[in-house]
């Protein structure tokens, strides 16, 4: 009887023990589902919040490019004001001031304001580059209309009038004499010759040369601009041997000779060795 109580009771356990073991089974089966679980949703929650805070910074860098372009854009209408002041500027110069180192500075501005996307500061910068270019210009021009609008004893013309005188100073221009002082007198040689040229620096014109055909008014002009540059050498031109056995000393022999040189011959020849000589007068030099 004992011994059939202990089968039972070791049964029993055995039962019980098969039971708790199972038991114990699932609830491992479940602690490991729900670790798996959680890893999963740590993994979404990391990879939704690395997300967001890609988003984040997407959204505040565009924000701040948009800002900085708007700056960029807020700064520009002065700058474009002033490059159209700056082209008026040009358009008022053309023929009495060379501007082509102020161009090639106000488009360099230009260049850096089109490439300019996020920093206003630089074109600020360039606006007022340009700005100072607009009055470096029109400071040259009016130095030259200063020189231009009265001669040494008076008005820059009197008979020949302002479209004369305008005629005349687009022939000097052309050869090369841009801002060289020009004068319309009837007292050069007595009013015998047409033109003549001042060691000062200027040329002073009869009103009747503004009635000339081109070519005789731009050789004119080329010949007295030609004696502008001989004053400039004067003491090494008269004291040059070979001065005077190309030219016989003359200067309005040589004066010819630097106008061919340029592209205007008159009435008297010069021979290849004569115009390689007077062409360095135009330079300066002295040979």
């Amino acid at each position: 009887m004992i011994r059939r109580v202990l089968a039972v009771t070791v049964a029993a356990t055995v039962v019980l023990s098969a039971g708790v073991l199972a038991r114990a089974n699932a609830l491992e089966q479940e602690r490991v589902t729900a670790v798996a679980e959680l890893g999963t949703l740590t993994q979404q929650y990391h990879g939704t919040t690395q997300r967001t805070d890609y988003l984040a910074g997407a959204v505040e860098r565009a924000e701040q490019d948009s800002a900085d372009r708007a700056a960029v854009l807020a700064v520009r209408p002065a700058f474009v004001t002033e490059i159209t002041a700056f082209a008026a500027a040009l358009d008022g110069a053309r023929g009495m001031v060379d501007t082509a180192a102020h161009r090639a500075s106000a488009l360099s501005a230009q260049q850096t304001v089109l490439a300019e996307k996020v920093n206003p500061d630089t074109v600020t910068a360039a606006t007022a580059t340009v700005h100072a270019l607009t009055e470096k210009v029109g400071t040259e021009v009016a130095s030259v209309q200063a020189a231009q609008s009265a001669g040494p004893g008076g008005p820059a013309w009197t008979s020949s009038g302002p479209g004369g005188y305008a005629r005349v100073r687009a022939a000097l221009d052309l050869v090369g004499g841009q801002g060289v002082g020009l004068y319309e007198s009837s007292s050069c040689a007595g009013g015998n010759a047409p033109a003549c040229a001042n060691s000062n620096g200027y040329i002073k014109y009869r009103a009747d040369i503004v009635n000339w055909s081109s070519g005789r008014l731009n050789w004119a002009m080329a010949h007295e601009l030609a004696h502008i540059y001989q004053f400039r050498v004067w003491g090494a031109l008269t004291s040059s041997g070979t001065y005077g056995s190309l030219f016989g000393g003359d200067p309005e022999f040589l004066a010819n000779c630097m106008a061919a040189v340029r592209g205007y011959p008159g009435s008297v020849g010069c021979n290849g060795e004569q115009q390689a000589w007077a062409s360095g007068i135009w330079v300066g030099a002295v040979r």
